[in-house]
């Protein structure tokens, strides 16, 4: 099962959760991860978050088949709000069942890898200065690189 939402609606992280794992009882572990609006840049008031809606699905899905095709996953969710969110905010939710937790583990941690260096999101910060383009980090592309499959 592989679900994935772009949506401006929160999400209930229980109801997620429960619904990967409900009625399966191959799975032995769920991972989730859930990351929050954070005022990192002091005085961030709110962020908007942008995206090409059809093109931002794929990119997803594509990220959530790799993360199939490389561990033994029994479901994924992928759910990721746009639009206004403030400091605290839910604004992404991902969730990995398997029957074993360590590829449960490793599948959720290249997701949000993944999901931070290729899906097609543009966050835009907006402060009492004003709003400014949040820029890629370089951490976020070194986290990423992990995960390169080597050359052959």
């Amino acid at each position: 099962m592989r679900r994935i939402q772009v949506q401006t609606e929160p999400f209930d992280l229980a109801a997620e959760q429960e619904a990967l794992w409900r009625g399966n009882a191959r799975v032995g572990a769920l991972v989730s991860f859930v990351g929050l609006v954070r005022d990192l840049n002091e005085g961030v008031s709110h962020l908007t978050l942008e995206h090409y809606p059809g093109m931002t699905e794929k990119a997803l899905t594509a990220i959530a088949d790799e993360a199939a095709a490389r561990w033994q996953l029994e479901g994924v969710t992928l759910i990721h709000r746009v639009g206004t969110l403030e400091p605290q905010d839910p604004i992404v939710f991902v969730g990995v069942v398997s029957p074993h937790r360590g590829d449960a583990f490793r599948a959720c941690e290249f997701l949000i890898d993944s999901l931070k260096t290729r899906a097609p999101f543009w966050k835009k910060e907006s402060t009492a200065a004003g709003e400014r383009w949040v820029e890629a980090r370089q951490s976020d592309e070194t986290a990423a690189g992990r995960w390169s499959l080597p050359s052959r």
